[in-house]
């Protein structure tokens, strides 16, 4: 199945250095995991789980259903108890706890990483090196949090000293389904807070005084990242007429050394996709691209009659109104548009619906900093695509969701601020 890739892409000379994935002959556990312990669901449901990259089955998991959501929120709520070992805990040493969770995900990285590609065909390595690689550092900076969260001591008027505390919100559920379902819900219960990371149909802008190569690198890095199927994929890219068909050659170019193939093959730099329904979806979308008039420059098939692996596509000549340049398509489709001047495409980049990420590329500081100003996104990239970090704030503007995830701003998102104001009396 290998398509593409030739030695120019520093694969072939160094598969002998990297991590290898280790051979899995049983997924143990696949039970509900609640209070600290595997099991059974109460209804007993289960739904298989197949590898995208060969159809294969790879184990049956068990199926939580309202009941079993219930019971874990019970636990949860008794391990927050003011009499509970965790509340008594002392900050440092909840610390230590993510530490060690880290020291365990490090030492088990390779197992972890095998599972990661096994699941959803992403290629090892980028399970390896950024999937558990995000994973542990985040663990790690939040694990140098836990001691450091506190209030603030206020100044305010007449005989009155004010602090601040900032406690914990209590029991919180991460859900992967569709947000708009999720905000409705919250909205009908009690007002629940929710923090949302929703979808993007995220605008990259290229002005000619750019680095060319770079950008073209760092686009496609952003616009293939496991195959499209990533809420910060680079989907609509202006480039400024005077560089438009160099940027296409060099896109097409570079696109030609992607390596299809076994996702755990180290030389693997794209997978399949994760299933038929999103296979079905993106194939729809790129005939829409043909159909509305899109030039097909790259890729825009299916590799194999009965798989799920896509071509990396790329589409030039396209136009805002176009289905491809409107619609998050989840896919390895990338869009390429033209733009005379800055304000045009600042103007093009923000009439969208979403707002989650951007980029520029350019060599001027002064129209770095006034396009990221302008910009409708909750992150801004310059000269760069995806520098995702544990130390940043993360989230969207519009309908790219609320909230922020990651840094500091993120802890806010977990507590509440009581304020505690003392009334003073002099003594003499």
């Amino acid at each position: 199945m290998a398509e593409g890739g030739t030695s120019e892409n520093g694969l072939q000379e160094k598969t002998r250095a990297f991590p290898q994935p280790v051979k899995v002959q049983l997924i143990r556990n696949t039970k509900v995991f609640i209070n600290n312990e595997w099991r059974a669901s109460i209804r007993g449901k289960r739904f298989p789980t197949f590898n995208p990259a060969t159809g294969v089955k790879l184990c049956d998991v068990e199926e939580a259903d309202r009941e079993d959501v219930d019971e874990a929120v019970e636990a949860a709520k008794a391990a927050v108890q003011r009499s509970s070992p965790w509340r008594r805990m002392d900050a440092s040493s909840r610390g230590k706890l993510l530490h060690k969770l880290a020291d365990l995900m490090e030492r088990d990285r390779l197992l972890l990483a095998t599972l990661e590609t096994l699941d959803t065909g992403k290629p090892f390595l980028q399970s390896f090196f950024i999937d558990l690689d995000g994973s542990i550092k985040t663990l790690r900076y939040y694990a140098g949090w836990t001691d450091k969260i506190h209030g603030q001591s206020l100044p305010i008027d007449d005989s009155f000293m004010c602090l601040t505390r900032h406690e914990p919100v209590g029991v919180c559920g991460a859900i992967i389904p569709v947000g708009q379902l999720i905000t409705a819900a919250a909205a009908n219960s009690n007002l629940k807070r929710v923090t949302l990371e929703l979808g993007g149909k995220n605008p990259c802008i290229v002005f000619a005084d750019c680095d060319l190569q770079l950008a073209v690198e760092e686009i496609q890095k952003g616009a293939f990242y496991n195959q499209g199927q990533c809420c910060t994929a680079a989907s609509r890219i202006f480039v400024e007429e005077s560089i438009y068909e160099e940027f296409v050659q060099r896109s097409v170019e570079n696109a030609k050394k992607i390596v299809i193939g076994d996702p755990m093959d180290p030389q693997t730099t794209h997978g399949p996709q994760i299933d038929q329904q999103q296979f079905d979806k993106i194939m729809d979308l790129i005939e829409s691209g043909k159909n509305e008039g899109a030039r097909l420059e790259h890729g825009g098939g299916a590799v194999g009659e009965k798989s799920l692996f896509i071509q990396p596509t790329i589409f030039s000549g396209v136009k805002d109104h176009m289905r491809i340049a409107k619609e998050e398509i989840f896919g390895p489709v990338q869009c390429i548009l033209s733009f005379e001047n800055q304000q045009e495409a600042v103007e093009r980049a923000n009439n969208s619906p979403y707002g989650l990420v951007s980029a520029v590329f350019t060599t001027s500081m002064d129209r770095a900093l006034s396009v990221s100003a302008a910009m409708e996104t909750g992150t801004v990239w310059i000269n760069c695509y995806n520098a995702l970090h544990a130390q940043t704030p993360f989230g969207g503007y519009k309908m790219s969701g609320n909230g922020r995830e990651l840094g500091e701003y993120a802890l806010a998102e977990y507590s509440e601020v009581k304020t505690v104001t003392f009334k003073l009396t002099e003594t003499t």
